[in-house]
Parts: structure tokens; C-alpha cells; sequence
């Protein structure tokens, strides 16, 4: 089984990789064309609105609810059964998003008044950031009915095309951002129009691999309410428990909407880069566990539920600390090489570099939160996780609140954002896990120590040598683009060889990682 679940995170790993590849060369065009100001304030506030309930109603809530459920389906009912709940489902959820969509756009105004009250100070700003909500807003009704068809193709263990879509997504702002936006009057609106583009695009990309599995849904409001209905029961209160990061975000927005013009945007970038290795592996690993978890559940087999979330956790630990290390150590050799060209100016590369730096602290805390957050939706308990949330969100808050008054001081508000984030996640995360543990669903097997310190002396070294290693970041200015391409790709490199060699030389081996069982 863990060879199974290895080869299906990495299906997912390595679409998700170009996925992100083609996100990373989507915010160099952004932040080259544009740069942090004004318009990239104004379409990142646009955006962040229907992208939160994407994340309620798309890959976050509505699939942790849905792909147990429909597992619990697939192993004990027959197909007529499945095809059933699929068509009711899609049926119900395509209502709901319906009219979810025709009120965004209707109180698109009123959203910005909630999500960003600091336009208000700027009427160039809100009515410009309302227009633009106005256009990204149907986006989430396609992107969650696209994500719902990624949930049946992850249930039929078909992992790689819900992983790829998103790549058409930065395709579309790619393009627009270098076509579309010279030609019209206000060129920030041309990535709105590519969100809306990609909406569609992206959901008919996904028909033909569900007929080809036999799966398309027939929208009907009259074939399975009952599973629809527990589907619903679990789906209200995971809208809240896997948001809560998404939660905080819009929180961070709200308050960065009173800072200085450009604090959005740094928030934006840094967070972008964050989202690499989250996406990369964290989503992909948690996507892939979901599923094999609730197979387990549905078999009543209890140990091999906890080794296989023991065994993700370890995974965890193994690519998210070094990944993390990396970030924060390289921040700004990263920013200088990926972003500071054009409109991208020296003094935005330090400002993001600030706010990298404390997102990277958080990266473990994210994944390890997925991760765990599988290990309660797999058995259907949702209200343990809403608990949690809960305390998580009341905490960011207060240290938002404290820390952005604290490094305001320094006028490096945007940073106290960042770290209360990642400080109120690592709260969210060890609170998850002592539940686990505590209701006896995961029992840690043997070792961990050791392999943790395996960890942290490798670690070490990595960080040795990029301390010592790199070269102080203003020199990086005053390179061309390949010779800081160059120099980047080299110290990644050295710094992952140091940490993998390290941890060979201890005697870490991947055949540690083969067994679930």
C-alpha cells in the first residue's frame, strides 16, 4: 500500500511541480509588467475574494466532504449507486454555486467594503478593485464544479489531470498579462478576464477523462438526497476547518489594506513562493492520503490507518524542513532572480524577502495541518477540526493585531502578518495532532527521535553552507539574468546534496519510507 500511495503523491507531486513552475513564471510577468503597487494591490484583493470560496467550495470543504463519502460508495455499493450520488451531487452544488455567484456579483461593492475597508481611503482604488470582482467572481462556480470532477478522478485513484489543470489557470494569465493588457484602456483587467478564461477552460478540460471512467455526471435533484444530505451535514463545518489558513490570508488582506500601498502585493509574492513546496508536496501528499485513509476507515483496519498517517507525517518532516530552511535562508537571492526586473524595484525585493522569511517558518505547520486535517475528515468526524479552527483563527487574529503594531514600528507591518500566520498555524497543527493521539486514531511508531535528530543535524549543515556559501544579496543587483539564474540553481542544488548526503551519512536510507504496513 505505501508504494501505492508513494507513486500516487508523486503523479500529483510532479504535476502539481508544473503546475507551480508555470505559477512562478505567471507572478515574474505580473511583477514584471506591473509591479507591487496599486493595480497588483487592487487585482490580488479581486481575486483572493472568489479564490477563498474556491477554496470552501472547491478542493477544501466541499472534497474533504465529498471523496469519503464517495469512497464509502465505491467499496461497499454497487456502480448504479455511485453514478447516482455523483449526478444528485452535481446537480446540488451546481445550484448552490449558482446563486452564489449571481449575489458576489451583485454586492461586489459591499465585498470590498468587508475584505479591504482600507480602499475606502482611495476611491480610485475600491471602485477599480470592485469592477474587477465583478469579472473574477463566476470563477468560482466553474472552478468548483472543476474541482468537484477532480474529486471523482481522485477517488478512481486517476490523480494526474485534477493536478494538471491548474497549469491552464497560469497559462491564461500569462497570456493575457502580455497580449490582452497593452490593449485595454485599464491593463490590470486583463488578468481578471484570464481568471474568468481559465474558469471555463479548466472545467471542460476535466469532461473527457470522467466519460472516459464512466463517471460524468447527469445533474438531477432526484437520485441519491440521502447521500447528498451526509455530504452536506459533513460539508458545513470542514467549509470552516481546511480554510482556516485561507481564513487568515483574507484576514492579513483586510488589515494590509491600511498599510502602506504595496503591502498586499509583498504579502502576495512571498506567500507565492511559500506555496511552491506547499503545493508541490504538502497539497499533493494530502490529496493522495485522503483517499487511501478512508479506504482504511471504511475497512475498519485502525493500525494501518495510523501507520500510513505516521508514515505522512514523516514525510512531512523530511521535505517541508529543509524546504523551509531554504526559503528563508535564500529569500532574497530567490526574489532578485525570479521578480526584480522592471517594475519590480530593489526595495520591493527586500520588503518580500521580510515577509518570506516569516511565511517560510509557517511551511511545516501547513502541510503538517493537511495532513493531519485528512486523518479526522477520513472518518467522517468534522467537528474536532472546526474546534481547532477555531482557537487557530481567534489566535492569528490577536497576534496580527500585536505583532503589526509591533513591526510597524520598523514600517515593516506587512511582516507581523506573516508571522502570525505562521505561528497560529503551528498552534492548529500540534492541536490536531494531541487529538489524534489522544482519541487513539494514531499511535507514532518507533523511532522518531532518532530520525528527528537525523533531521536536525542534516539541517545544520545545509545551513552552513548557505550561510557561508551564498554571497551577499546586493551583489545579486548587479547580475544578468543568467548569472543569477546560474548561481541560484547552483546553491539549490548544493544545499539539497548537503542535506540528502548528510542524512546517508547517518544512516537514513529511503528504504525507511517502504512501509506503511
Amino acid at each position: 500500500m505505501s508504494f501505492k500511495l508513494l507513486k500516487s503523491t508523486l503523479v500529483i507531486s510532479v504535476m502539481t511541480s508544473i503546475s507551480r513552475i508555470f505559477g512562478l513564471i505567471r507572478d515574474i510577468v505580473i511583477g514584471a509588467f506591473f509591479g507591487p503597487g496599486l493595480g497588483v494591490d487592487v487585482f490580488i484583493v479581486s481575486f483572493r475574494i472568489p479564490n477563498f470560496l474556491r477554496r470552501l467550495f472547491a478542493e477544501g470543504g466541499f472534497s474533504q466532504a465529498f471523496v469519503p463519502v464517495l469512497s464509502e460508495y465505491k467499496e461497499q455499493r454497487n456502480d448504479e449507486d455511485v453514478q447516482k450520488l455523483i449526478d444528485q451531487t452535481s446537480a446540488t452544488l451546481g445550484l448552490i454555486l449558482f446563486f452564489i455567484t449571481i449575489i458576489g456579483v451583485l454586492i461586489s461593492p459591499i465585498l470590498i467594503m468587508i475584505f479591504a475597508p482600507g480602499f475606502l481611503n482611495d476611491a480610485s482604488k475600491s471602485n477599480l478593485a470592485s469592477d474587477l470582482l465583478r469579472i473574477t467572481f463566476p470563477y468560482i462556480f466553474f472552478i468548483s464544479l472543476t474541482a468537484f470532477a477532480g474529486s471523482i478522478l481522485n477517488t478512481y485513484k486517476n490523480f494526474a489531470i485534477p493536478a494538471f489543470t491548474p497549469v491552464l489557470l497560469n497559462i491564461s494569465l500569462i497570456v493575457c498579462a502580455i497580449w490582452l493588457a497593452p490593449l485595454l484602456e485599464t491593463p490590470i483587467k486583463a488578468l481578471a478576464w484570464a481568471v474568468l478564461i481559465a474558469g471555463l477552460v479548466q472545467l471542460f478540460f476535466q469532461a473527457p477523462f470522467l466519460l472516459k471512467i464512466n463517471k460524468f455526471p447527469k445533474p438531477s435533484l432526484n437520485r441519491d438526497k440521502d447521500g447528498v444530505n451526509r455530504i452536506l451535514k459533513l460539508m458545513v463545518p470542514i467549509l470552516f476547518a481546511v480554510s482556516i489558513v485561507q481564513i487568515n490570508l483574507l484576514v492579513d488582506t483586510l488589515i494590509a489594506s491600511f498599510l502602506a500601498t504595496g503591502s498586499i502585493s509583498w504579502l502576495y509574492f512571498s506567500d507565492r513562493l511559500v506555496e511552491f513546496p506547499l503545493g508541490v508536496f504538502g497539497i499533493a501528499l494530502a490529496t493522495a492520503v485522503l483517499p487511501n485513509l478512508s479506504e482504511k476507515h471504511a475497512q475498519g483496519s485502525l493500525e494501518k490507518f495510523s501507520n500510513t498517517l505516521d508514515w505522512s507525517m514523516r514525510c512531512v518532516c523530511l521535505i517541508t524542513l529543509p524546504a523551509a530552511l531554504g526559503l528563508a535562508l535564500l529569500a532574497s537571492p530567490l526574489l532578485i532572480t525570479l521578480f526584480q526586473y522592471k517594475a519590480f524595484s530593489q526595495y520591493d525585493v527586500f520588503m518580500t524577502s521580510y515577509s518570506l522569511m516569516a511565511y517560510a517558518i509557517g511551511l511545516p505547520a501547513f502541510v503538517f495541518i493537511k495532513v493531519l486535517s485528512a486523518g479526522f475528515f477520513s472518518r467522517q468526524d468534522t467537528k474536532t477540526p472546526v474546534k481547532i479552527g477555531i482557537i487557530a483563527v481567534a489566535t492569528n487574529f490577536v497576534l496580527n493585531i500585536i505583532l503589526v503594531l509591533l513591526f510597524n514600528r520598523i514600517n515593516l507591518g506587512h511582516v507581523g502578518l506573516a508571522l502570525a500566520t505562521s505561528l497560529s498555524a503551528y498552534l492548529q497543527a500540534f492541536l490536531l495532532f494531541s487529538k489524534l493521539k489522544k482519541i487513539q486514531v494514531y499511535q507514532p511508531r518507533k523511532k522518531w527521535l532518532g530520525f528527528f535528530m537525523k533531521i536536525i543535524l542534516a539541517l545544520l549543515v545545509m545551513g552552513i553552507v548557505i550561510i557561508f556559501g551564498v554571497t551577499d544579496a546586493s551583489v545579486w543587483f548587479d547580475w544578468g539574468v543568467f548569472r543569477r539564474t546560474s548561481n541560484l540553481i547552483l546553491w539549490v542544488l548544493l544545499s539539497m546534496l548537503s542535506y540528502f548526503t548528510l542524512l546517508w551519512l547517518v544512516g537514513l536510507r529511503l528504504s525507511s519510507f517502504r512501509s506503511t504496513e
